[in-house]
């Protein structure tokens, strides 16, 4: 795995010896292109590290990874981290595949989230590989939430520094006394793929407190922490949590801090969960998509 040290001499170096870097929009997002994600020595992956932190997402086209290949690319970012409520593959349990079928009306992460905030340590990264794509839709957009932070103004930031989320990773609230199974699958009505993934997590930890402005720990950068998992803020009453919610996710999601990604078959993309957002666009109706997902383990924020 990349140390910090090893990203920021990549950075120092002023430019890339061993990629090239294409950013696609303003604030985030860029495409890397002249590598082999399958054959990569250390310097080629420091520069893509380097690069990942500092456009907050970066895409690769014309990939080819076998399972244990995205598998082995992927723990260079860190240990997997593995998804509470949905399984993984038969065969290749760190990997979660995510399907819509021809007649599927739902798609899976339609909506904008960053992935496992419900979580005690969220997700660092997440590695998205295309197996199936549709001819056409079927984009995901991200959004830069150090751009989100760094708009408000300062009475805001003054605000909100000390205030925690509280996220929930069953949106029908488990602890209101429903039963694994039926409540969680309700959510993929209309993906019965997904549905039929769905697992009890035990006695995972799946509702959790983090700062609403969290501190990047490589960047150390500051950052709007939020999405859909979020059902409240912390000691606050619902009716004085959700303006603020509801205005701060709107404002983190200005079309001015986001990018699009068209996908195609051998595409990958590979997000910082910790500065950024993202939503699965559900706009291609009888075509299949097919995605190989795996998660890379985060800490607690700060």
């Amino acid at each position: 795995m990349a140390t910090p040290a090893t990203a920021q001499s990549a950075t120092q170096r002023g430019k890339n010896r061993r990629i090239e870097v294409k950013p696609i929009a303003g604030m985030l997002g860029a495409e890397i292109d002249g590598v082999d994600l399958a054959n990569l020595d250390d310097e080629t992956f420091g520069e893509i590290y380097a690069a990942w932190l500092e456009h907050l997402v970066v895409f690769f086209r014309d990939q080819k990874l076998t399972p244990e290949q995205q598998i082995t690319f992927a723990k260079r970012f860190g240990g997997i981290h593995y998804h509470p409520f949905v399984k993984g593959m038969e065969e290749h349990p760190e990997i979660l595949e995510i399907i819509k079928e021809e007649t599927d009306t739902r798609a899976f992460g339609e909506v904008w989230h960053t992935d496992q905030m419900f979580n005690p340590k969220p997700a660092k990264a997440t590695i998205l590989y295309a197996k199936e794509s549709p001819s056409f839709g079927g984009d995901t957009m991200f959004t830069n939430m150090y751009a989100a932070y760094d708009a408000l103004s300062e009475p805001m930031k003054a605000l909100v520094k000390d205030i925690k989320t509280w996220s929930v990773g069953d949106r029908k609230k488990l602890s209101q006394g429903d039963k694994m199974g039926s409540a969680e699958k309700g959510r993929y009505v209309g993906n019965e793929k997904m549905a039929a993934k769905v697992q009890d997590p035990g006695d995972l930890v799946t509702e959790s407190a983090h700062p609403l402005v969290r501190t990047h720990p490589e960047t150390g950068r500051k950052a709007l922490y939020l999405g859909n998992h979020v059902q409240t803020l912390h000691g606050f009453k619902s009716a004085e949590a959700k303006p603020l919610i509801d205005y701060l996710q709107a404002h983190s999601v200005f079309p001015e801090f986001t990018c699009r990604f068209r996908w195609e078959v051998g595409s990958m993309a590979i997000w910082d969960n910790r500065c950024t957002q993202h939503r699965a666009l559900n706009d291609y109706q009888g075509q299949r998509r097919r995605m190989h997902r795996i998660t890379i383990a985060g800490d607690a924020p700060f």
